[in-house]
């Protein structure tokens, strides 16, 4: 697609969709041309033409633990699903991110298997103050940390204490920190089921308060240390005040959410369908509603998958053991898919979804040529057809092992056309020709 245009009915250019040419030469949008038909152009009728999405929660566990995911298959169904930035997460591979030298390994890892472009997080635990600002040099967009066990031994929970120390460092260097929220405590017996196949029983295994407690934890740190913050993967509506209070006493503290927490329901989960175990868990239906008014009103920032593959057999499908099963959802492929069909269903937009899938996770990770269709940025690009519905099968899925919570629902929309820097990757919905992403090593934007 060098040196070439595109012509759409529905270019989605700030917020709305609108006919338009928009032009490309060597790998970036050199102009768009509102409401013009270039008759030379190639047409996609009323396909909609919108920048590509910016997921910025994957785990895809190479090196190390390759049989869970790696970068050539989570980049290939990235590329499926419209995504064409991710941001690794620093575990569940093997060394975890949390050196410079890991990272190093880890970005030689992805030599000739990147379909999509990747940055990574680099991670805070105990003891590796010294490397942070080194990673954060070489290219490393931030660094995650867990309050609590992040279920991997070498990847162990950072205390307030651990993060009082590595918080202005961070601060210092301009990347944010990103914190998995859970603060355990004791569980009351009268809150336990005895079934562990019961997703009550997991349910109620990590309660709302785990996260409100961590929040509030977290939003005392950001206040003291004036580092930023991110949290992942918010699941507890009632943490939502917390987050609504620190922004309005201008904290520097932002949170997402995903589209399991979005899209499914504690109620509907079957006994023993441990393809829905994810921590924190999925919760009520009263809950999701108002994760989606947060959404709406700003309070969340934006939607990424938090896609955590694993084997088939950390899934205990025999036994259906939600204690014992891994948590993790894989839903790469299918974020934009899912999440749409929801927000159309309550009356959100095309715009909405730009916003919160592209838009957004691009500003959490410094991306500033990228996440939108401006004159300038990379003509990362996604055709698709947000009418289109279509059962999701898991065996046509990308991603390593065909394990997925949305098996068997019907979802809207069908990606047909995907362009990485002005090279088509998918066509007709499935990707071709050679691996051509590359990592994103480049100095991240600084923080406001």
């Amino acid at each position: 697609m060098h040196g070439t245009a595109l012509f759409s009915r529905r270019v989605l250019l700030n917020g709305r969709t609108a006919p338009a040419t928009v032009r490309v030469e060597a790998g970036r949008i050199t102009a768009i041309d509102a409401e013009v038909h270039d008759l030379r152009a190639a047409d996609l009728g009323d396909d909609v033409l919108m920048a590509g999405l910016v997921d910025a929660h994957v785990h895809i566990n190479e090196p190390g633990r390759t049989e869970w995911e790696g970068f050539a298959t989570a980049t290939r169904a990235a590329a499926a699903g419209g995504v064409t930035t991710l941001v690794d997460m620093p575990l569940n591979s093997i060394p975890v991110t949390t050196t410079l030298e890991a990272l190093h390994e880890k970005i030689a890892a992805t030599e000739g298997k990147l379909f999509v472009d990747v940055g990574f997080w680099g991670g805070v635990i105990p003891g590796n103050a010294g490397e942070l600002s080194a990673m954060a040099r070489a290219g490393a967009r931030g660094f995650k940390c867990f309050l609590c066990p992040s279920g991997i031994d070498d990847f162990p929970r950072s205390t307030g204490e651990d993060l009082r120390i590595a918080m202005p460092i961070l601060q210092a260097a301009g990347v944010p920190l990103l914190v998995h929220a859970e603060l355990e405590a004791e569980l009351a017996s009268a809150e336990m089921d005895s079934n562990p196949a019961s997703y009550r029983t997991y349910l109620h295994s990590r309660p709302k308060e785990w996260e409100d407690n961590a929040v509030a934890m977290i939003v005392d740190l950001v206040r003291t240390t004036g580092c930023a913050a991110h949290i992942v993967h918010l699941s507890s509506a009632s943490a939502l005040p917390i987050v609504r209070a620190a922004k309005a006493e201008g904290l520097p503290l932002t949170a997402e959410t995903c589209p399991h927490y979005l899209c499914l329901t504690a109620e509907e989960v079957p006994d023993g369908a441990t393809a829905y175990k994810c921590a924190p868990p999925i919760r009520e239906a009263a809950n999701r509603d108002a994760l989606w008014a947060a959404l709406a009103a700003g309070t969340l920032d934006f939607v990424v998958t938090d896609h955590s593959p694993c084997t088939p057999g950390l899934k205990r499908p025999e036994t259906g053991n939600f204690l014992e099963a891994w948590g993790g959802i894989a839903s790469l492929q299918l974020g934009l898919r899912s999440v749409w069909t929801e927000a159309r269903r309550r009356g959100y937009s095309l715009g909405d979804i730009a916003r919160w899938m592209s838009a957004g996770p691009a500003k959490l990770a410094g991306f500033t040529d990228r996440g939108a269709l401006r004159v300038g940025a990379r003509a990362d690009l996604v055709r698709w057809r947000p009418e289109s519905v279509g059962v999701v099968d898991p065996v046509a899925l990308f991603h390593r092992h065909p394990i997925t919570p949305y098996a068997g629902r019907t979802l809207d929309g069908a990606v047909v056309d995907v362009w990485l820097g002005g090279h088509r990757i998918v066509a007709g919905g499935l990707p071709i020709g050679e691996a051509t992403g590359r990592p994103v090593l480049t100095p991240r934007a600084p923080l406001p």
